[in-house]
């Protein structure tokens, strides 16, 4: 075919992959709800790279799918059917950092790589996630990623400064001036992230960095109730300053965590509800977290390295227990703060009556009232329990879409979430920059009408 040979020649041998054993890690999502064959996997290592390889596809008519780390959950970096897979894993530039506190990324760089470069350099970074070892920059972009830190830091649109990318064209649009006040036309890199991969491919961006951190304290509480749990953190955010995270999970999913990982226990007996909080500072917020907590019996307190880990651990190791434990339905959705408590309420019958006999696992960050809804027991191809759940979650005014993205998962639920025109005036903008649709087809819009 002469669009394998014209990326070949861009890319090299080795960077284009069209053998079945090779693409295979390339074609599937982690959840394993979506795959499909790509023509191929391109890896570009450079901008130019990258526009050279969409101007190719663009004249075959061939569509891209981008992909960054492939940890993915709504099948959007996944291709469908005959698509390129363009993988950004090769541009992992990374600048020194500069004295303002800022610092420009390729969008192959790894969370964690980052965290540590610009560690080194007396900086943090306010974006911090459960895949920080396999997520990277462009993929977080594209999905304006979340994390543990939104609280304090807000998520990747708060942390983006400037953006490279190359747009379906292959022509390259470019603003990573160091300029603190720019207010000349529209918001490009704003536009750009959370957009998913269908209106260009990112490939470099500046970022905002932020005070570092170092002395952090813990402690996970064993509560009688989600009502509990939430009056508690309404309470930490009005009165802990040094609050940089609250974390909300259930006895199924801590009970699913210390079974498939082996780690101890930390609260004897069952509760309503755990959390996890944690805060931050410059100088030690122990003696703040702990004047919070008072006099609770049913509290595990950390403040070293190693301890904090094991809280954090029972957390962070939900998604990978629940991937053990068979394919995935997984829903990240937000709702109205006030509304949370009747979410987590309704949510069970509401999912029984779709799915008898379904599993219903629930973590998420409670500040922004963004949950995790993971089913487990409905095969991959049945949409009963997704319905249920944004069914639900439309009712209660909320989003189908907290930090995950759209991707195909849950494209046909948009227009309910977003109203007619926000849908019609983001197909505008799709038509526009992408006339031939070839910019990962289907994501977030599903088919173009």
């Amino acid at each position: 075919m002469r669009l394998l040979s014209d990326l070949r020649a861009i890319v090299g041998d080795a960077h284009l992959l069209t053998d079945t054993e090779l693409k295979a890690g390339y074609q599937t999502d982690w959840t394993r709800r979506f795959s499909g064959e790509a023509l191929g996997v391109v890896r570009p290592a450079s901008v130019d790279e990258v526009a050279a390889v969409v101007r190719a596809c663009a004249d075959a008519g061939v569509a891209i799918v981008p992909q960054g780390g492939n940890t993915g959950l709504v099948g959007g970096s996944v291709p469908r059917g005959g698509e390129v897979v363009l993988s950004t894993r090769r541009l992992r530039s990374l600048a020194p950092v500069e004295a303002a506190g800022e610092v420009v990324a390729g969008a192959g760089v790894v969370l964690a790589t980052l965290h540590a470069h610009v560690a080194s350099a007396g900086w943090g970074f306010g974006v911090d996630l459960g895949a920080r070892d396999s997520a990277t920059i462009g993929g977080m972009i594209s999905t304006n990623a979340g994390g543990i830190n939104v609280l304090r830091h807000g998520g990747m649109r708060q942390q983006l400064l400037g953006i490279e990318a190359v747009l379906a064209d292959g022509s390259v649009v470019r603003r990573m001036s160091a300029l603190r006040k720019d207010n000349t036309g529209y918001d490009l890199a704003g536009m750009l992230c959370g957009s998913e991969g269908t209106l260009g491919i990112v490939t470099a961006a500046r970022l905002r960095l932020v005070p570092p951190l170092p002395v952090r304290a813990a402690a996970l509480m064993g509560l009688p109730s989600v009502e509990a749990a939430i009056a508690l953190v309404d309470a930490a955010r009005r009165d802990l300053p040094a609050l940089l995270a609250a974390e909300l999970f259930f006895e199924e999913g801590l009970s699913l965590v210390v079974e498939h990982t082996g780690v101890a226990r930390p609260l004897h007996g069952s509760f309503g509800a755990y959390l996890l909080l944690e805060v931050a500072d410059r100088s030690d917020p122990a003696d703040q977290l702990l004047a919070f907590l008072g006099d609770r019996d049913d509290v595990v307190f950390a403040t070293d390295v190693a301890a904090r880990g094991r809280l954090w651990e029972l957390r962070e190791r939900h998604t990978e227990a629940i991937a053990s434990a068979g394919i995935v339905h997984k829903l990240d959705v937000s709702v109205p703060p006030a509304r949370l408590a009747e979410f987590i309420r309704r949510i069970g019958p509401a999912l029984e009556a779709a799915v008898p006999g379904a599993r219903l696992i629930l973590y998420g960050h409670v500040t922004e009232a963004n949950l995790h809804v993971n089913v487990l027991g409905p095969p991959a191809e049945d949409q009963a329990a997704d319905d249920a759940v944004l069914e639900l979650v439309i009712d209660l005014g909320g989003s189908i879409s907290a930090e995950h993205g759209v991707g195909v998962a849950k494209a046909a639920w948009l227009e309910r979430d977003r109203g007619a025109a926000d849908v019609a005036a983001m197909r505008a903008i799709k038509r526009a920059l992408d006339p031939q649709n070839i910019m990962n087809p289907g994501v977030i819009l599903g088919h173009e009408r």
